[in-house]
């Protein structure tokens, strides 16, 4: 929290001497319409990685057992853990670094820019520095591609809640299903799957890994275009 507190106090500075701005241009004040935002990010991403998960169970075979007792406080714990990471991580690669960027070399070079070094981030946070080529290339690409979404949801919107609601919904999703730390397998376990080999197994991760986010950006594109409120910039 102190840490949070910190990254806030400095996106402050960071606006008010470089830019002339109240932090406000981040979107972050909690105002109705920010926080609906928010909630749309969160359920849009609840459901389409429901939606994902189930069919990659169909399509390999996947085994679930559901624990045998639910535990609510950590469900909520990991809930709260993962906004405030979420909430972190777009503060520093989507805040005012970003904002900055944008007003100073265009957006097209700042999303990208914002997206490269999210994805090179998840290289050490996932701690996989050692290992192969191929993993840390997968890693980068897949959450960089990622970062580029949640950051041109940032620049369309002026606002990082509906990308802040994206990205709680997939980190706290995926706690419920799979091994994570400090949270995972809250509510189901995978007992077994099929394997994929080679060329297979490369191609499946590549779709499971883009699509969720290439499902997000036609979401963004069209929410923009459409003449909601909610979403115009303000």
């Amino acid at each position: 929290m102190i840490g949070l507190f910190v990254i806030i106090i400095i996106s402050w500075v960071l606006l008010r001497f470089i830019e002339k701005k109240n932090i406000e241009v981040l979107g972050i004040i909690p105002y109705p319409k920010r926080i609906l935002q928010f909630f749309i990010g969160l359920v849009f991403m609840l459901l389409l990685n429901l939606v994902l998960i189930y069919f990659e169970s169909l399509i390999l075979n996947v085994e679930w057992q559901e624990q045998n007792s639910i535990n609510c406080n950590l469900i909520f714990n990991s809930f709260v853990y993962h906004f405030k990471s979420a909430l972190t991580e777009d503060l520093v690669f989507r805040g005012a670094l970003l904002y900055i960027l944008i007003s100073t070399i265009g957006s097209k070079k700042a999303i990208l820019i914002s997206a490269v070094f999210f994805g090179i981030y998840h290289v050490f946070s996932y701690g996989i520095t050692g290992d192969r080529i191929i993993p840390i290339l997968y890693v980068t690409l897949i959450t960089g591609f990622t970062g580029y979404v949640w950051a041109y949801t940032f620049y369309k919107t002026k606002s990082i809640m509906l990308a802040l609601g994206f990205h709680l919904g997939y980190n706290f999703l995926m706690t419920l299903f799979y091994e994570s730390n400090p949270y995972g397998q809250l509510i189901f376990m995978e007992l077994n799957k099929e394997s994929l080999m080679d060329w297979n197994w490369l191609f499946y991760s590549l779709i499971k890994g883009l699509l969720p986010s290439i499902l997000t950006l036609i979401f963004v594109k069209n929410i923009v275009k459409s003449n909601s409120t909610i979403f115009k910039n303000e």
